[in-house]
């Protein structure tokens, strides 16, 4: 049986996610229902898009996934669902897939058309769950919408590069659990314009000079565990998605905080990369 996913941004207190899945087990009893996130940030695209981005491609080939982000239906916020790397999502066309679709070419895009048969004041349980089930019982995109070749893109989750490749302008499009910041630049796309130069990395006032492969590369572990002073210092981390992270080693967000608070760095602040020659 199918597996549908679900990331949202309507948290824990409400009934909402749980009226999803109501709605998916009453059409489909034997399916598995696996919860992406329902932290995301209300209404925040490109937090969503890391996520599923993230996420998606450790699920099994088949698996359908619904996105419930500013997913209200309206003229300029239409709703679709995409055939990609062999894997379903069901969205709203405002942006959440760009960042996938500009690694992986769809295979469909639909724009689902289904509505006029649905009263629905809640699209994601009305809409999104029909949509998910027809899928799951083998059916086919072209009968719940119409093809269509273009997904709206977000403007601002690509860096930017000056024309003498001497800089990239990045931002923070996530901000995790442990208060790590994810910024929007890929370790390739970075190397790609690096070519090996010396770089510093400004985040506010914090410069960077190194980035790791992992967190516990800034121990010297050749000093006595009580010489060693990595704990609660800055670094820039390649993490499992590829993205480059500002993090604090071992903060804890619960007494002194993380990243995001030490520095002062929030969703969609600058983070700047210049390169030395």
């Amino acid at each position: 049986m199918a597996i549908i996913t679900l990331t949202t941004d309507f948290g824990e207190k409400d009934h909402s996610s749980g009226a999803v899945k109501g709605a998916i087990y009453s059409e489909l009893p034997d399916v598995t229902v696996v919860d992406i996130s329902h932290s995301v940030s209300p209404f925040s695209v490109p937090e969503a898009a890391y996520i599923i981005q993230s996420a998606y491609s450790s699920f099994p080939k088949g698996t359908i996934h619904i996105i419930g982000i500013d997913s209200e239906l309206n003229i300029e916020n239409k709703h679709i669902a995409i055939k990609l790397d062999d894997h379903y999502f069901i969205c709203a066309n405002n942006g959440i897939m760009s960042m996938i679709c500009a690694e992986i070419a769809p295979e469909q895009i639909v724009e689902i058309n289904i509505h006029d048969r649905i009263e629905s004041s809640f699209p994601v349980l009305d809409v999104f769950v029909k949509v998910a089930c027809h899928i799951a019982r083998g059916g086919t995109l072209d009968v719940i919408g119409k093809r269509i070749d273009h997904i709206k893109p977000i403007t601002d989750i690509k860096p930017n590069v000056n024309e003498e490749q001497s800089q990239i302008i990045g931002s923070i499009i996530y901000i995790d659990n442990y208060g790590n910041v994810i910024t929007n630049i890929k370790h390739s796309f970075f190397e790609s314009i690096q070519k090996g130069r010396k770089f510093i990395i400004w985040a506010r006032s914090h410069q960077l000079k190194t980035i790791y492969s992992k967190y516990s590369d800034i121990v010297n572990f050749d000093k006595p565990e009580s010489e060693r002073d990595a704990e609660g210092k800055a670094l820039v981390v390649v993490n499992s998605s590829n993205y480059l992270e500002i993090a604090i080693y071992k903060s804890n967000t619960v007494t002194v905080g993380g990243a995001s608070t030490l520095m002062g760095l929030k969703l969609r602040d600058t983070i700047t990369v210049n390169f030395i020659d």
